[in-house]
């Protein structure tokens, strides 16, 4: 349906890209392996870097799987509401193969209940607690992306940490190696955490956006389809039954002047019935006028001439007569 504005399979489209992104980042990776092997494995003094790296990217794959798994869940969904407008478009019953435990399934069966109880719809209360709800579902992605790039701050700090304590080793003394190593290692993991904090922040930023811009779609279709279509099977207001009065009273209007059509076709009706009895009434005159001048100037005549030939036959024959 055409005012129902639905942006189809965004999720999914999501998850596509989500993917594509993924196989291109691991491609980089391996096309420019060395230079990650120097910046994150050789040589490393200490096993800070990879403590602090191995956090992060643990904290990245954990919010995304979570974004992952909601992605496929609103998908999902928006199978539902296309299903849901379908059977709408095809004139049958709305939750027909929709599963119930969809959120457009749950909405229906609420609005539902409510008008068999006979309980006042509050329709804006139904979406406030329908976008607190699914706002919680993204909490955890959203306190990621939070600290990823706060993580990245952190691990700078403590590798800048290191550097300054190998300084100091250096200064201490004439000639230490060992400083000038902590030096290097402290500004080394300092760089790599920096570049693993903002990859995976650009990367998980981006599609926390597109999960929320999912949540947006859903929850404006599932608002659509109630307000639109819902609604009116289950809301009784005032503005509705002056519409339908209205809506009544035009159809009276119709009646009416159907009914005035009729009338004056039974007027022209009798008007012709009239017409055609008194065009037979003349053409009867007409017959009977018609036979009696037959009968005058045809059938009388011969009368007349048999009853002298039946005289003269008596005459000639001699015969009594009749009387």
């Amino acid at each position: 349906m055409e005012s129902i504005q639905l942006r189809h399979n965004f999720s999914r489209n999501t998850l596509i890209r989500m993917f594509i992104l993924a196989a291109l980042g691991l491609a980089l990776l391996v096309w420019k392996f060395d230079f990650i092997n120097n910046v994150y494995f050789r040589d490393q003094l200490t096993s800070t870097g990879l403590v602090i790296n191995g956090t992060i990217l643990g904290l990245f794959l954990l919010g995304l799987l979570r974004i992952v798994g909601i992605l496929l869940r609103y998908s999902r969904e928006e199978s539902a509401i296309r299903m849901v407008i379908r059977n709408l478009e095809q004139g049958v019953s709305p939750l027909l193969e929709v599963p119930e435990s969809r959120i457009i399934s749950r909405r229906y069966r609420t609005l539902e209940a409510l008008h068999e109880s006979s309980t006042p719809i509050n329709h804006n209360a139904l979406a406030s607690t329908l976008v607190a709800t699914e706002s919680t579902r993204s909490s955890f992605p959203r306190f990621i992306s939070n600290i990823l790039i706060l993580s990245g701050v952190f691990g700078t700090i403590v590798s800048l940490s290191i550097a300054l304590i190998g300084a100091s080793d250096l200064l201490g003394a004439t000639v230490n190696t060992d400083g000038m190593g902590l030096v290097i290692h402290g500004m080394s993991t300092a760089l790599s955490t920096t570049i693993t904090a903002i990859i995976c922040y650009l990367y998980f930023g981006y599609f926390f956006l597109k999960l929320t811009d999912a949540q947006t779609n859903l929850v404006s279709s599932v608002e659509q389809v109630t307000n639109n279509f819902f609604l009116p099977r289950f809301q009784v207001q005032a503005d509705t039954v002056l519409h339908q009065f209205a809506g009544l009273i035009r159809s009276l209007h119709e009646l009416l002047g159907q009914m005035r059509k009729s009338q004056n076709s039974y007027a022209s009706l009798a008007q012709e019935m009239r017409t055609s009895h008194q065009a037979f009434e003349d053409l009867e005159t007409r017959i009977i006028s018609a036979l009696v001048e037959v009968y005058k100037t045809k059938i009388q005549p011969v009368t007349a001439d048999m009853d002298e030939i039946k005289a003269l036959l008596r005459l000639g024959f001699r015969l009594p007569d009749e009387s």
